[in-house]
């Protein structure tokens, strides 16, 4: 459920890259900074629909690109070959994944900073890192028996 810190913090956003704010951009937005994990095109559709977004198919897939090309929300791959989206309300700054192969679900994990230990053969030119880290999340870990 959004709030009106989220509503403001995705206005805001939007204002700070000059974008239009259009229903589609403001209402992805709040979406994703409410959502806890990275979402996939289609959680975001079924929960636009369960807010009252009226957005299509093809409204939500350019909205999350320009969200992406505005560094507002960043796209993550997966292991199931699904794109999933995250809203990044700061700059954006390079942070680790965690994908739970059980659920499928998607954290960033943003105080782990991945470390460069490497350095590019002279002419290369580094513009993106994704290091994802795959495993078991909290909640489908088994819980120890005691």
């Amino acid at each position: 459920m959004k709030t009106n810190t989220e509503q403001n913090l995705a206005q805001q956003l939007l204002w700070k890259v000059n974008g239009r704010t259009t229903p589609a951009r403001l209402g992805v937005l709040e979406l994703l900074l409410t959502a806890k994990t990275a979402l996939s095109h289609q959680e975001l559709e079924q929960a636009a629909t369960q807010t009252g977004l009226v957005a299509d198919r093809v409204t939500l897939y350019r909205t999350l690109d320009w969200l992406v090309e505005q560094g507002i929300a960043h796209r993550i791959s997966s292991h199931d070959r699904t794109w999933r989206y995250k809203a990044q309300a700061e700059l954006a700054s390079p942070h680790a994944h965690f994908q739970c192969r059980q659920c499928s679900q998607v954290f960033c994990l943003e105080n782990l900073q991945p470390a460069l230990l490497f350095k590019l053969p002279e002419g290369y030119q580094l513009e993106d890192i994704e290091l994802k880290l795959q495993g078991i999340c909290p909640t489908c870990a088994p819980k120890n028996a005691t």
